[in-house]
């Protein structure tokens, strides 16, 4: 009995592939093995790049809690024990931004906790 393959969905399979890899430089857009194994990376880095956005973006959230800070004459860890000794719950993501956006409000807060 000859041997039964079923061409429409491997081809299928790759041109949905091709399709992800639409942009890509040079053979990583049209080579199916060089297109598979480009586009397996990327969700590899994906994947790790969606926990380290979080670390980022909690170091610029520290960035500008301190320079924030420092404009009212305390450093960042001076600030930060300070508001959990008053038990003031405010996370930094709010903090820098507050920082950012109302510094009169971030000042309010720092003359609060001296």
């Amino acid at each position: 009995m000859p041997r039964s393959v079923n061409h429409v969905a491997s081809k299928a399979r790759r041109t949905r592939i091709l399709k992800l890899t639409k942009g890509y430089f040079g053979a990583r857009k049209n080579v199916w093995t060089v297109a598979k194994n480009t586009w397996e990376k990327g969700l590899t880095y994906a994947y790790r790049d969606r926990r380290n956005k979080k670390r980022t973006f909690r170091a610029l959230w520290i960035q500008r809690i301190n320079a924030a800070a420092r404009l009212n004459g305390m450093s960042y860890s001076q600030l930060m024990g300070a508001l959990s000794k008053a038990g003031v719950e405010i996370n930094r993501k709010v903090l820098a931004d507050l920082a950012l956006n109302n510094p009169e409000a971030f000042k309010a807060i720092v003359e609060k906790v001296k």
